[in-house]
Protein backbone atom coordinates (compact mmCIF):
# COMPACT_ATOMS: atom_id res chain seq x y z
CA UNK A 1 0.00 0.00 0.00
CA UNK A 2 1.51 2.95 -1.07
CA UNK A 3 1.84 6.39 1.01
CA UNK A 4 3.52 9.03 2.47
CA UNK A 5 4.80 9.58 6.59
CA UNK A 6 6.02 12.53 7.44
CA UNK A 7 9.00 11.93 9.77
CA UNK A 8 10.86 14.28 11.64
CA UNK A 9 9.73 16.84 9.58
CA UNK A 10 10.54 14.77 6.04
CA UNK A 11 8.37 13.54 3.77
CA UNK A 12 8.69 9.76 2.78
CA UNK A 13 6.59 7.78 0.01
CA UNK A 14 6.69 4.01 1.07
CA UNK A 15 4.84 1.47 0.34
CA UNK A 16 4.34 -1.28 2.80
CA UNK A 17 1.65 -3.96 4.34
CA UNK A 18 -1.47 -2.46 4.79
CA UNK A 19 -1.11 -3.67 8.44
CA UNK A 20 2.92 -3.37 8.96
CA UNK A 21 3.31 -1.52 12.41
CA UNK A 22 5.24 1.54 12.37
CA UNK A 23 7.92 0.60 14.68
CA UNK A 24 8.78 -2.12 11.71
CA UNK A 25 8.96 1.22 8.95
CA UNK A 26 10.76 3.69 11.38
CA UNK A 27 13.70 1.04 11.97
CA UNK A 28 13.68 -1.27 8.94
CA UNK A 29 12.93 1.42 5.80
CA UNK A 30 13.95 4.71 7.26
CA UNK A 31 16.52 3.50 9.46
CA UNK A 32 15.61 5.50 12.44
CA UNK A 33 16.49 3.37 15.23
CA UNK A 34 15.72 5.39 18.39
CA UNK A 35 12.09 3.72 18.88
CA UNK A 36 12.60 0.14 20.55
CA UNK A 37 11.10 -3.07 20.22
CA UNK A 38 9.91 -4.24 23.58
CA UNK A 39 6.21 -5.93 24.00
CA UNK A 40 4.81 -5.36 20.15
CA UNK A 41 1.09 -4.78 22.21
CA UNK A 42 2.22 -0.96 23.06
CA UNK A 43 2.58 -2.10 26.77
CA UNK A 44 6.24 -0.77 27.80
CA UNK A 45 6.42 2.02 26.09
CA UNK A 46 9.85 1.58 24.63
CA UNK A 47 8.67 2.45 21.12
CA UNK A 48 7.12 5.50 21.93
CA UNK A 49 7.22 8.50 19.30
CA UNK A 50 4.87 11.04 19.25
CA UNK A 51 2.17 11.76 16.78
CA UNK A 52 1.04 15.61 16.77
CA UNK A 53 2.88 16.15 19.68
CA UNK A 54 1.10 13.16 21.58
CA UNK A 55 3.10 10.42 22.58
CA UNK A 56 2.23 6.74 20.49
CA UNK A 57 2.92 3.35 20.92
CA UNK A 58 4.44 2.53 17.44
CA UNK A 59 4.78 -1.14 17.85
CA UNK A 60 1.02 -1.78 16.86
CA UNK A 61 -0.08 1.05 15.36
CA UNK A 62 -0.22 0.47 11.01
CA UNK A 63 2.11 3.08 9.44
CA UNK A 64 -0.35 3.33 7.05
CA UNK A 65 -2.90 4.68 9.08
CA UNK A 66 -0.63 7.80 10.32
CA UNK A 67 -0.31 9.64 6.46
CA UNK A 68 -0.86 13.21 7.12
CA UNK A 69 0.57 13.48 10.73
CA UNK A 70 3.31 14.78 11.98
CA UNK A 71 5.39 11.97 13.54
CA UNK A 72 8.70 12.66 16.09
CA UNK A 73 11.06 10.47 16.92
CA UNK A 74 14.13 10.35 18.95
CA UNK A 75 16.14 11.50 16.61
CA UNK A 76 14.45 14.39 15.55
CA UNK A 77 14.58 15.93 19.27
CA UNK A 78 17.97 17.12 17.91
CA UNK A 79 18.55 20.82 16.74
CA UNK A 80 19.27 21.21 13.37
CA UNK A 81 22.63 21.86 14.16
CA UNK A 82 22.90 18.43 15.68
CA UNK A 83 23.06 18.96 19.64
CA UNK A 84 21.01 17.17 21.80
CA UNK A 85 17.58 18.21 22.76
CA UNK A 86 17.84 19.30 26.29
CA UNK A 87 16.33 16.22 27.55
CA UNK A 88 18.82 14.48 26.36
CA UNK A 89 21.38 16.10 27.56
CA UNK A 90 19.85 15.98 30.68
CA UNK A 91 19.87 12.18 30.55
CA UNK A 92 23.25 11.65 30.08
CA UNK A 93 24.09 14.46 32.62
CA UNK A 94 21.88 12.60 35.11
CA UNK A 95 23.15 8.72 34.08
CA UNK A 96 19.38 8.40 34.21
CA UNK A 97 19.91 5.01 32.35
CA UNK A 98 21.42 1.76 32.86
CA UNK A 99 20.54 -0.29 30.30
CA UNK A 100 19.10 2.47 28.47
CA UNK A 101 16.48 0.45 26.40
CA UNK A 102 13.53 2.12 27.63
CA UNK A 103 15.05 5.29 27.62
CA UNK A 104 13.91 6.51 24.19
CA UNK A 105 10.14 5.69 25.21
CA UNK A 106 11.13 7.96 28.59
CA UNK A 107 12.67 11.03 26.05
CA UNK A 108 9.33 11.05 24.31
CA UNK A 109 7.02 10.61 26.89
CA UNK A 110 9.19 13.53 28.91
CA UNK A 111 8.84 15.70 25.53
CA UNK A 112 5.18 15.19 25.33
CA UNK A 113 4.75 16.32 29.40
CA UNK A 114 7.24 19.42 28.55
CA UNK A 115 5.70 20.58 25.95
CA UNK A 116 2.07 20.68 27.82
CA UNK A 117 3.69 21.74 30.98
CA UNK A 118 6.97 22.88 30.95
CA UNK A 119 7.67 23.02 35.11
CA UNK A 120 5.72 19.86 35.70
CA UNK A 121 5.93 18.52 39.29
CA UNK A 122 7.61 15.75 40.46
CA UNK A 123 3.88 14.04 40.57
CA UNK A 124 3.23 14.98 37.12
CA UNK A 125 6.31 13.69 36.03
CA UNK A 126 5.78 10.19 37.36
CA UNK A 127 2.50 10.19 36.68
CA UNK A 128 3.22 10.71 32.98
CA UNK A 129 5.85 8.04 32.51
CA UNK A 130 3.93 5.40 34.40
CA UNK A 131 3.05 3.52 31.00
CA UNK A 132 6.52 3.52 30.48
CA UNK A 133 7.95 0.19 32.00
CA UNK A 134 11.76 0.23 33.05
CA UNK A 135 13.03 -2.95 35.03
CA UNK A 136 16.76 -1.21 35.90
CA UNK A 137 14.98 0.94 38.79
CA UNK A 138 16.62 4.09 37.55
CA UNK A 139 13.37 5.94 38.11
CA UNK A 140 15.03 9.00 40.19
CA UNK A 141 17.41 9.83 38.39
CA UNK A 142 15.07 10.05 35.51
CA UNK A 143 12.87 12.07 37.02
CA UNK A 144 16.13 14.50 38.09
CA UNK A 145 16.78 14.72 34.57
CA UNK A 146 13.04 15.37 33.35
CA UNK A 147 13.68 18.39 36.11
CA UNK A 148 16.69 19.34 34.69
CA UNK A 149 15.33 19.69 31.26
CA UNK A 150 12.66 21.86 32.46
CA UNK A 151 14.52 24.04 34.09
CA UNK A 152 17.12 24.83 31.28
CA UNK A 153 13.85 24.68 28.66
CA UNK A 154 12.34 27.27 30.93
CA UNK A 155 15.09 29.62 30.64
Amino acid sequence: MPFTLTVNGESHALEVEEDTPLLYVLRDELRLNGARYGCGVGQCGACTVLCDGVPLRSCFVPAASLGGRALTTLEGLRAPDGALHPLQRAFLDEQAGQCAYCIPGMVMAAAALLREKPRPSEAEIRTALDANLCRCGSHNRIVRAIQRAAEELAR
